[in-house]
């Protein structure tokens, strides 16, 4: 009995990476990609009349856009398992875009056989998280760590903020609000982190909270 082969969409801003990956996968037996986009607005049209089994879609495109094609595909296609390409590795990273409707998640770094392993399982209806965001996770000891999921929208508005550059007294002029409130959203900004003062906290925004 011959089996049918997984049919894959890609979608990659690049050409580069979606012809490569396109010649990695097609020369696998089990897969056929049958199409390329270059945005996601594309891919969720292709979609809409082709139902793949698998979207492979590289996160590095305005990340709203990804959040609603996800959603937009999830609706036209509920039975496609859509699996992220990101060049975030972080675990906070990979939960928040899976709570959003991705059923796996590789990143960049990921190598081709770790990429067919992500599609061959999310395909029999698992999830699939690579192994370098796992290692992060694993190094991390989370009852000790730092928990930006316990961030109010307002405190992550104010940590963009505080990474733009802008002063306590800049950003409640911004959101029209009183210095003391301000400082009263950094300490608590703080005590979630689990940081010690301003410094550290600045230096938290610089290498961990890219997907804030």
């Amino acid at each position: 009995m011959v089996m049918s082969k997984i049919q894959i969409l890609i979608t990659d801003s690049y050409k580069l990476n979606r012809e490569n990956l396109s010649y990695v996968l097609n020369a696998d037996s089990r897969f056929q990609v049958m199409a390329e986009c270059a945005v996601t607005e594309e891919a969720v049209e292709v979609a809409k009349s082709s139902n793949p089994d698998i979207i492979l879609i590289t996160i590095n495109d305005p990340f709203i856009s990804v959040l609603e094609a996800t959603r937009q595909l999830r609706s036209l296609s509920p039975s496609t398992g859509i699996i992220g390409i990101s060049a975030n590795p972080q675990p906070g990273f990979a939960k928040k875009i899976m709570q959003r409707g991705l059923k796996g998640v590789v990143t960049k770094n990921s190598s081709k056989d770790e990429i067919i392993n992500a599609i061959l399982e999310v395909s029999r209806g698992n999830k699939y998280i690579c192994a370098e965001v796992k290692k992060i996770a694993g190094e991390q000891h989370f009852s000790d760590e730092a928990n930006p999921d316990t961030l109010t929208t307002r405190e992550i508005e104010i940590i963009s903020f505080i990474k733009a550059g802008m002063s306590s007294k800049m950003i409640a002029a911004r959101l029209s609000v009183s210095l003391r409130t301000v400082q009263a959203h950094r300490y608590n900004i703080l005590k979630k982190l689990k940081l010690k003062n301003a410094a550290s906290l600045v230096n938290f925004i610089n290498t961990k909270a890219t997907y804030l």
